[in-house]
């Protein structure tokens, strides 16, 4: 796999998700990247990788034959629109719908929609609203 970019400090480096059905994952995380505007970044036997998310086959050398339990994780978006158009996408890509898009509770304009992928993985796709933009200004209890 090639690096394109490296970022030092950040919390997160990269996730990798071990799926049953290679195929099957890129059709639904494409269907959602490209809405988002995020390219597939490569891919390689029993791989794809996409920004700081690799997803692998259980037979990929890098998954050491195991399955990744089920994992959360929140892609941003740029707005509601974008938002709606993923979690549509993503239904239509075969992800299974785990909230509607709509306003949650986490902090004011906190807009989000949840999808379970094809592996059970709770994926949300999420827009802060225009006053929650920095980092600095958000403070989110979980």
């Amino acid at each position: 796999m090639e690096t394109n970019e490296l970022h030092r400090g950040r919390l997160i480096d990269h996730l990798q998700l071990v799926v049953r059905d290679l195929e099957q994952s890129k059709r639904f995380y494409r269907a959602l990247f490209d809405v988002l505007g995020v390219p597939i970044g490569g891919e390689g036997p029993g791989f794809f990788w996409a920004d700081e998310l690799v997803v692998s086959s259980v037979d990929s050398p890098a998954a050491l034959g195991e399955l990744t339990g089920r994992a959360h994780f929140a892609f941003q978006a740029p707005d509601r629109a974008t938002v709606e158009r993923a979690y549509h996408a993503g239904l239509a890509a075969g992800g299974r719908d785990h909230g509607e898009p709509g306003l949650r509770p986490y902090h004011p304009g906190y807009y989000a929609a949840f999808l379970l992928d094809p592996d059970g993985n709770n994926i949300e796709i999420v827009y802060h609203g225009p006053a929650q933009r920095s980092a600095s200004s958000v403070k989110i209890t979980f």
